[in-house]
């Protein structure tokens, strides 16, 4: 565990149409340096807040699901060295707005970089996607989760429906995660309230704080993303020392901004064997449960 004391900041972030790179380039300086200023050491960015970078296409090719996933990959190396120079300027971790990124097969899958201050970078790429990426936009499934050492923690990422798998989460936190990190996307209360709540859930399970980043406001331009409803989070189990309802910080409102929490890795790490119920430990022995399976009976 690098720090046990982590300052982070959670993005509430807004889908704008750009003037030009120029103009994405201001935008993202002015968050990093507004969260940086404040003291955050990791800094969480939403799912698909790079579809900004499509409001620079011709409106045909921006207004058609598919044109748009080819119009916007010769942009992603100065999307991707943008956030990377952040990062080293700043000092800071930082989770990238995820995009859809084209791989050398062709396909194109969902991914958020990860930057460190010293500008080492690695991704993750959504595991399971919804109907509308696969049905209508074409967007594919990523090869498998990644646990990434950072200067702010050994981290795990679910992007947005991944969340709400509790098999994903579980093999992050076998496989060492400390923190687990959730970017979304979502056009209703319904799919917020579904990614919430399986972040909480999450929390709750393995004994381990979430950040969740949202995408807010509208992008009435954008046939992808152009309805984003959400509040930025840090949840925490629901145990001695944390929240009662496990919400350590959650925005009030739709407006767009940080929200800020310091998190005690190693009081959450402590709650696996100190804590009012053992969640992570018992994950195994319901397995035990299950090992006779289930048996039918009949009452009528």
């Amino acid at each position: 565990m690098s720090n046990a004391i982590l300052s982070v900041a959670t993005a509430q972030y807004p889908i704008e149409a750009l003037e030009d790179m120029a103009a994405f380039r201001t935008k993202t300086a002015r968050w990093v340096h507004d969260a940086a200023s404040r003291g955050a050491e990791l800094l969480v960015f939403p799912e698909y807040g790079g579809m900004e970078l499509t409001s620079l296409l011709p409106e045909a090719e921006r207004d058609d699901l598919q044109a748009q996933l080819h119009g916007l990959q010769p942009w992603r190396e100065a999307f991707h060295d943008t956030w990377r120079e952040l990062a080293i300027t700043h000092g800071v971790t930082l989770l990238a707005p995820s995009l859809p990124w084209q791989r050398e097969d062709g396909r194109f899958v969902n991914r958020a970089w990860l930057f460190t201050p010293g500008g080492d970078a690695d991704f993750q790429d959504k595991q399971l996607m919804t109907r509308f990426e696969t049905n209508e936009w074409g967007i594919s499934p990523g090869d498998g989760l990644r646990v990434f050492d950072t200067p702010a923690g050994r981290l795990g990422v679910l992007i947005c429906y991944d969340s709400e798998f509790p098999l994903l989460a579980r093999a992050l936190i076998e496989a060492g995660a400390e923190l687990l990190l959730v970017p979304s996307c979502t056009d209703t209360q319904a799919g917020y309230q579904r990614v919430r709540l399986s972040a909480q859930a999450r929390a709750i399970e393995q004994q381990v704080a979430v950040i969740h980043s949202p995408t807010v406001g509208e992008a009435l331009w954008s046939p992808a993303v152009d309805i984003n409803i959400g509040h930025a989070a840090v949840y925490t189990p629901c145990d001695r020392g944390f929240p009662p309802d496990g919400i350590l910080v959650k925005s009030h409102d739709a407006t767009p901004g940080w929200q800020f929490a310091t998190l005690d890795l190693e009081a959450i790490a402590a709650l696996r064997d100190r804590g009012q119920v053992d969640n992570h430990a018992d994950w195994e022995r319901q397995l035990e449960r299950l090992g006779s399976g289930v048996e039918p009976r009949r009452l009528i």
